[in-house]
């Protein structure tokens, strides 16, 4: 708890499946609606896309919306849901479906009701595997970027392009990284200048960084943020104010503890709150997903031991920060831990 902090909850007690993983979260005109991906096991072919409804304060029940049925006698596990509502077009619902993340294909519905009720899928175009686990952002006239990478020759980012009504699809080269540094699963910031940096997850090379000055077109070489990471997921988002925020493993071989750090310039970064902090729990807290609303409260959903998905709300306007220097996470008793 903390300055900030103003509820947590699962987004349900029970479900038929045992594991569940990679949350994703959007505001709709109707309310917050979350998707994850669960079933026996990561990598099971019965793992489903699983979406919930939160409205009037509650969440709905979990209800089964893509699968990965291949013909009649085939079937694959799903992957890493990403919601998106653009600003002139419906609601989306990217994922991936495949045996592994080595060649898994994108995926996209849509939803004309705030996603009661959903498209039926289409396979993305060749080469296109859509938004990898964070969510898209959409720039000023329509254009939409869809932060991704690949795993099938490597760790490599690169970045996808579409419009509103998610049509057509184009995407860039794989971004040259420094130092041998195996980068997935951005997540876009957009700065007051306009320029876009993009943050996330590294194979043990702490959370990284690369920016680019042409909406997108081009990204500067991968390098080091400077804050540890587990080899596991991120999420970030600009916030109205101008700041940017973070949600991650502040630790370098484990996914406890769960953090949020809040930057204005996306280099220097302040301590905002523990989430989570057990070093016992089993699978740990991860894959974070995290959107500001329309009453300028943040929510954040995560992966709780693979068992659940929890759901945090926080009020950004209310953080007491101190900086992280040097990669380490302070104390609120003015001592400093190592990750």
């Amino acid at each position: 708890m903390g300055p900030g902090w103003v509820s947590s909850g699962f987004i349900y007690e029970s479900a038929p499946f045992p594991s569940c993983h990679a949350s994703t979260l959007v505001e709709t005109p109707s309310g917050l609606l979350a998707a994850w991906f669960g079933g026996t096991h990561e990598r099971h072919p019965d793992v489903e896309i699983w979406t919930a409804a939160f409205v009037d304060g509650k969440w709905g029940q979990p209800k089964p919306v893509a699968d990965g049925r291949v013909g009649s006698d085939t079937r694959h596990p799903t992957w890493n849901p990403v919601l998106f509502q653009s600003s002139d077009g419906p609601l989306q619902l990217y994922y991936k479906v495949g045996p592994t993340p080595r060649d898994w294909w994108g995926m996209l519905m849509t939803s004309a009701d705030h996603g009661e009720s959903w498209s039926k899928p289409r396979r993305l175009p060749d080469g296109i595997l859509g938004p990898i686990k964070n969510k898209p952002v959409e720039l000023a006239g329509g254009k939409v970027v869809l932060p991704t990478s690949t795993e099938d020759q490597g760790w490599r980012l690169h970045f996808e392009f579409t419009g509103p009504m998610a049509k057509e699809f184009r995407r860039t080269e794989p971004i040259p990284a420094a130092d041998g540094i195996r980068a997935i699963q951005p997540s876009v910031l957009v700065h007051k200048d306009g320029r876009l940096q993009a943050i996330g997850r590294t194979r043990h090379s702490g959370v990284f960084q690369t920016w680019s000055r042409d909406q997108g077109e081009t990204w500067s070489e991968v390098t080091r943020l400077g804050l540890p990471n587990p080899s596991a997921g991120t999420d970030a988002v600009t916030l109205a104010d101008g700041r940017h925020l973070l949600v991650y493993n502040h630790s370098s071989d484990g996914r406890s503890p769960l953090n949020v750090a809040v930057s204005d310039d996306g280099k220097a970064w302040e301590a905002a709150l523990v989430l989570e902090d057990d070093p016992q729990a089993p699978a740990g807290f991860s894959y974070p997903a995290a959107i500001q609303t329309s009453d300028g409260l943040v929510h954040i959903t995560y992966t709780w031991k693979r068992e659940r998905i929890k759901h945090v709300v926080l009020d950004p306007r209310e953080f007491v920060t101190q900086p992280i220097q040097d990669g380490v996470w302070p104390a609120r008793d003015g001592s400093r831990t190592t990750p």
